[in-house]
């Protein structure tokens, strides 16, 4: 077959009913949707597209709250609209309307003409070929000024199935997965509130002495001791080269290696792979990780290997025989040095604690029999929380080779 052979306009994979269909058909998006621009209905709810939420009320969000705002110029949308941003449609932001309300002048509002599924093409909407089309027919000179008004993106060609049940059947198949992703998101959720939850009662609160909640075995151990840190901990101080070896070759953590309230350790490469050349700290597996740029982030890592980090993070190691290094993560991460480390972070631009008010917290320890099973429970729990991440993690793939598969490739398909 010649290169310049046209190929059929057929996904990689079709469901059987549907295999001797022909071959999807092609249209400009102008002759799928109209454009809805209803706007001074302000009794309606104010509604925000999320990136993995979909279009949600602005409530159940996290953004500033515009209830009281001049709401005149806001746009109506109805169950089965597609709204999308028009400013970064370039990236794929946009997404099935479910519930009537209000969103921002700052969205393109699209409602599909009879015989077309919109969610079938809110999926289509987030394929890798036509998101390179959004960006195409974008106008900008660069990123921030791009925008996709209705007009540019009506002129934009896709494939689709003509018939529209094979719409529907790709829509909820798509939206299964959707459905299972939804639901393991809960459990994710779940297990982390359920966390933070014990995180809270395993370790005394303000100046309580004593967790509310204990094992049994220790009912009668009295009170923790309150010790300073700088009795208990030290904290690397020597940096080394990074340029030169072993250094250069060792993996290179910085914060934004650091997962927040994980402390799991992602993106790592070598310092000669960072091109890293000023001082680092040396690190083993003895050592926690912590870094002390914006405490609230709550970055505390375990490394299993050797090797170096950024001047913003402190190697901390136990000094004393009364700490076990499993519960000095946990510790760490516990509410009461949390705060403490946002009161005591406050006085620059950019937050950071230094090690002298570091090394004053003074830190609730209970014996090493209680301390090693305080660190075995939050473990064992953090191992089910990576394990559901994980879970998490292979469904979205899952569901990225299957959108993939169910539409076609448009740089093959129109070559």
């Amino acid at each position: 077959m010649r290169s310049n052979d046209k190929q059929p306009l057929v996904p990689l994979l079709r469901f059987p009913e549907f295999r001797d269909a022909g071959e999807w058909v092609q249209a400009p998006l102008g002759r799928l949707f109209s454009e809805r621009q209803e706007a001074g209905q302000t009794n309606l709810p104010l509604l925000s597209l999320m990136d993995k939420k979909g279009i949600v009320p602005q409530e159940d969000t996290n953004r500033k709250n515009n209830s009281s705002a001049d709401k005149s110029k806001y746009l109506r949308v109805v169950p089965g609209d597609i709204a999308y941003n028009t400013m970064r449609m370039w990236e794929g932001r946009s997404a099935y309307v479910g519930l009537e309300g209000l969103i921002s002048p700052a969205y393109t509002v699209c409602v599909p003409v009879e015989g077309i599924s919109s969610v079938f093409f809110s999926y289509h909407f987030k394929t890798a070929s036509l998101i390179r089309q959004f960006r195409k027919y974008s106008q900008g000179l660069v990123k921030d000024t791009l925008n996709l008004k209705f007009e540019a993106f009506s002129r934009i060609d896709v494939p689709y199935p003509a018939e529209a049940r094979e719409q529907q059947k790709i829509a909820d198949c798509l939206s299964s997965v959707d459905d299972l992703i939804t639901a393991e998101v809960r459990k994710l959720d779940a297990l982390k509130i359920h966390k933070k939850g014990l995180m809270q009662q395993l370790f005394p609160c303000g100046d309580e002495t004593v967790p509310r909640l204990r094992f049994p075995e220790f009912w009668g151990c009295g009170g923790w001791e309150n010790i300073p840190l700088e009795r208990l901990i030290e904290i690397a101080s020597g940096q080394v080269d990074p340029t030169e070896a072993p250094y250069c070759n060792l993996p290179h953590v910085g914060g934004e290696n650091i997962e927040s309230d994980t402390g799991n350790l992602q993106g790592l490469r070598s310092a000669s792979e960072d091109g890293v050349i000023s001082g680092k700290y040396s690190f083993d597996e003895r050592d926690i990780l912590y870094s002390k740029i914006r405490p609230a982030l709550n970055k505390v890592a375990a490394p299993d290997f050797r090797g170096i980090c950024s001047a913003d993070i402190y190697p901390i190691r136990p000094s004393s025989d009364t700490l076990l290094r499993e519960f000095l993560i946990y510790l760490l991460r516990s509410e009461s040095f949390v705060e403490y480390a946002k009161k005591h972070s406050a006085r620059g631009r950019i937050p950071k604690i230094n090690r002298e008010d570091l090394l004053a917290f003074g830190a609730m320890v209970p014996p090493l029999a209680e301390q090693q099973r305080i660190a075995f429970c939050l473990s064992s729990l953090d191992t089910l929380i990576d394990s559901q991440s994980r879970k998490l993690d292979d469904l979205r793939n899952h569901k990225m080779g299957l959108m993939q598969q169910l539409f076609p490739m448009l740089n093959q398909a129109l070559a």
